[in-house]
């Protein structure tokens, strides 16, 4: 065992038997780089992460390897998840030195962390023009004896570089009608429209571009907008990323069709996309649309809640083929003879119905299943029994391995999702399970001063801390579950991250925003990312929980807040629109006012005050925040002055100072939601 077995990251134990004498992040392990004089081997990556798992096989299992690495360097392992700060800072380096980057990390330091060389994944062997892990070791080692002041003089620089490098030069205001118009035109121009989505392959779930694409429609009625989300989502649910038998998403697709996955599966891609399908069906009443929102919500609860409440972040993507080899797709993939075996009579309409051929669609004649017929009847009855009878065997095979910690962003979009899912469709559960997320993350990750821990584990907190995306996207779930519940203390507690935010991530002479809090550990740049990735940014996830929370309370400082942070989205918006979707999806709302709606009744059991409050939290107004309590509760500001309508519960609808009747119908509150 070497000192990743007291860690708490499942990705670090993982490692903690290698025979390398791995080190986590810690000054510790760099004052031991100066004292021995050795370079600082740093290899990042993730538990979910295939090629890790390939390199950490080949390489840090190696008895060989390892003793090299423990006799010449001192080798730290982080998991990226836990770190962002320090795989964010890093990976610039990486992307900046070799023009791209990725998983795992593997970047050479001296003993003040200054970066040298670079790469990523290393095979044992020289193959396909790269050298082997050992070569580049040797190589390394060979510079930092013979000619360590030119390692200085590089290392030196690229710190300097880096020092140098600016993000894109945000505009002073928020973007308004002229730069939504251009993002969506230029949405246009990458949209692949025999496929759905953006790009070419490999394909990513455009969780946050569907966001901005709804909210978009919603208050424009471009109907351009809702075809690109409504067929996107459509050939998602269709094809192989999706899990046609227990709900859920994979990372991404390898090829244009969503045909075969990359088949780990992700907490903040299920919550992002479970979160996207429920928004469609409120905008269209789609039947697919509730069906995957709900199937994901359960997946989630099912096979990622922890005993503790709250959500893991991940599954692999490999697991044992059941010869004892771990093999990617393993857990997912049927061939004919599968079905058979399972199904009998029906193995056919199966195989018709899920795509399964004879040639295969993935490796080895095995096929991802897929929802490929677009015409035709088939039994309702019969594929349902098919279903089950292909989950209960699944789930005898061995089961991809879980990445058991809690990230708290990553909970805080599920406790979004769950939040409103359970309120769109009646189902209490999926409301208790937001509940218990957001309880563990009071309970776990906030301390008394109102500062959020970034993981935690089997209900122990982990030792760093939350970076920018935490409080934001943890605001926002707790936003949600707020005006879904009609419980002020989400708001205020909201309240509580949202002044962290405004005192320790922002520049009060721009209104920027950093990843990292003003107080925290100092690396050799202080990481600054807006652009949004497979999660939303921390910028714009905070941007848009400040202006809930504005919309909430009427605070003028976290309009303002908001409004500066937007400003970034001003600049890239018209010009890189696919990744910058969720602070598109937020200046939308800014547009919209948002809407503020207040509900109030004689009590939680009132029959007629459930109506408004589901009609309320139902409007597709982009980015509305909804109170329900009693007249002149104190859980909201905005229920204060707030009365019954002739003794009938009523709902205030304002934006922009400016605030409409009451109205005391469902069917009234719908059309000025609309």
């Amino acid at each position: 065992m070497n000192r990743l077995a007291h860690e708490t990251s499942p990705y670090l134990l993982q490692h903690a038997d290698n025979p390398v004498d791995w080190w986590p992040w810690s000054a510790e392990a760099f004052a031991e780089a100066r004292r021995t004089n050795k370079p600082v081997l740093l290899s990042v990556g993730y538990s979910s992460c295939h090629w890790c798992h390939v390199m950490a096989h080949e390489s840090f299992e190696d008895q060989g390897t390892a003793d090299y690495l423990n006799e010449h360097f001192v080798s730290v392992k982080v998991d990226r998840e836990e770190r962002p700060d320090v795989d964010a800072v890093y990976m610039e380096a990486v992307q900046a030195a070799t023009g791209h980057g990725g998983w795992p990390m593997t970047v050479f330091l001296t003993p003040d962390a200054e970066p040298f060389y670079f790469g990523t994944y290393y095979p044992p062997a020289p193959r396909h023009g790269m050298p082997s892990f050992r070569q580049v070791l040797e190589g390394v080692q060979q510079a930092w004896t013979t000619r360590r002041e030119e390692v200085g003089e590089v290392a030196g620089k690229i710190v300097r570089d880096l020092a140098q490098r600016e993000i894109v030069r945000q505009a002073a205001e928020a973007p308004g009608e002229q730069e939504l118009a251009q993002a969506l035109l230029g949405l246009t121009r990458e949209y692949d429209p025999q496929r759905g989505g953006f790009g070419g392959a490999p394909k990513f779930p455009p969780s946050m571009v569907l966001e901005f694409l709804l909210r978009h429609h919603a208050r424009t009625g471009a109907e351009g907008a809702l075809q690109m989300a409504v067929d996107t989502c459509e050939r998602m649910a269709r094809g192989g990323i999706y899990d046609q038998l227990g709900g859920g998403f994979a990372r991404y697709s390898v090829d244009r069709d969503w045909t075969v996955p990359h088949f780990e599966k992700m907490l903040y891609d299920n919550a992002l996309l479970c979160r996207v399908y429920a928004h469609l069906w409120r905008a269209t009443g789609s039947d697919l649309a509730r069906r995957v929102a709900l199937e994901t919500a359960d997946f989630l609860v099912r096979e990622l809640r922890t005993p503790e409440g709250g959500f893991a972040s991940a599954l692999d993507a490999d697991s044992d083929d059941g010869t004892g080899r771990h093999v990617e797709g393993a857990y997912y993939v049927w061939t004919p003879a599968q079905l058979r075996d399972v199904l009998g009579d029906d193995a056919g309409l199966a195989a018709q119905y899920f795509g399964v051929t004879e040639e295969g669609t993935f490796e080895h004649g095995q096929s991802v299943l897929r929802l490929p017929q677009t015409e035709g009847v088939f039994d309702a009855e019969k594929i349902a029994s098919v279903r089950r009878r292909l989950f209960d065997a699944r789930a005898r095979r061995p089961a991809p391995g879980r990445d058991d910690k809690v990230v708290a962003a990553w909970n805080g979009l599920a406790v979004a999702a769950l939040a409103e899912t359970g309120a769109y469709f009646g189902r209490p559960d999926l409301v208790e399970a937001a509940l218990g997320a957001a309880d563990l993350l009071v309970r776990v990750h906030l301390d008394e001063h109102a500062r959020l821990a970034r993981t935690s584990k089997d209900g122990r907190v982990g030792p760093n801390a939350g970076v920018l995306e935490d409080y934001g996207d943890v605001a926002e779930g707790f936003l949600a579950l707020a005006s879904v519940t009609g419980e002020g203390v989400w708001l205020d507690f909201a309240g509580l991250l949202l002044d962290q935010v405004l005192v320790r991530f922002t520049d009060p002479a721009t209104g920027a925003l950093f990843d990292t809090a003003s107080d925290a550990e100092r690396l050799i740049r202080r990481p600054q990312d807006p652009t949004d990735n497979a999660a939303p940014s921390g910028w714009t996830a905070a941007a848009g929980a400040l202006l809930g929370y504005a919309a909430h309370t009427g605070s003028e400082a976290h309009r303002v807040a908001a409004e500066r942070a937007l400003g970034v989205v001003k600049t890239l918006g018209p010009r890189v629109p696919r990744f910058i979707g969720w602070g598109l999806a937020v200046a939308e709302a800014l547009l919209d006012g948002p809407r503020e709606v207040a509900v109030v009744g004689p009590g939680p059991d009132d029959e007629r005050t459930a109506a408004l409050h589901r009609t309320a939290l139902l409007g597709a107004a982009p980015g509305a925040v909804v109170a329900c309590g009693t007249p002149d509760g104190d859980e909201f500001p905005l229920l204060a002055g707030r009365t019954l309508i002739d003794g009938a519960p009523a709902a205030y609808v304002c934006r922009g100072f400016v605030c409409d009747l009451p109205v005391t119908d469902p069917e009234a509150l719908r059309a000025k939601l609309t």
